[in-house]
């Protein structure tokens, strides 16, 4: 695949019209039968999520949490194929391996101290490029963590507003 003939009709559109490049991308939950599961549209496809088995979930979805780091993953992983191909580097395997920690007792509410949350992230490349100059392993680094959405979204977060809306009876 040519990755710079697919993207230059695209570059060329976004520079012409900045607007075109705007996107918005949803995602919607939708209750299921117990409090501990969901669904989760993204509009292409539809996953069962649920509680980590750590605070009451059965196990047998992914939790938000593995959501969060498998799209990390996901990223990392494509942005640095992305990365290869445009930089023309030959490459015999890239694999992204993510883990992130966390302490339980902050979304359980046991401890105000600990914080609810992954602590800690990290992400591991394993490419084997065995003619990449050190440079231009470098360059691959470099541009794969410029260009990573999730990578870059979680450094630097955005701006969360919530909505909410409530219907409820006024039964007297």
């Amino acid at each position: 695949m040519d990755l710079r003939s697919l993207q230059k009709p695209l570059k060329e559109q976004y520079r012409a019209d900045p607007r075109a490049s705007q996107i918005t991308i949803r995602a919607t939950g939708g209750q299921r039968d117990v409090p501990v599961a969901c669904s989760v549209d993204i509009g292409r496809a539809a996953y069962r999520a649920g509680a980590h088995a750590g605070v009451g979930g059965d196990g047998t979805s992914a939790c938000s949490g593995d959501l969060l780091l498998g799209a990390l993953a996901a990223c990392a992983q494509i942005t640095c194929q992305m990365v290869a191909a445009a930089m023309g580097l030959p490459v015999e395997r890239i694999q992204v391996a993510v883990e992130g920690g966390l302490d339980l007792r902050g979304t359980l509410g046991i401890s105000k101290e600990v914080p609810v949350g992954f602590e800690s992230i990290q992400i591991h490349f394993d490419v084997a490029a065995p003619n990449a100059t050190p440079e231009q392993l470098r360059g691959l680094r470099e541009k794969t963590e410029q260009y990573c959405v999730v990578m870059q979204t979680l450094l630097r977060p955005p701006k969360i507003q919530t909505e909410w809306a409530y219907q409820h009876s006024s039964a007297t």
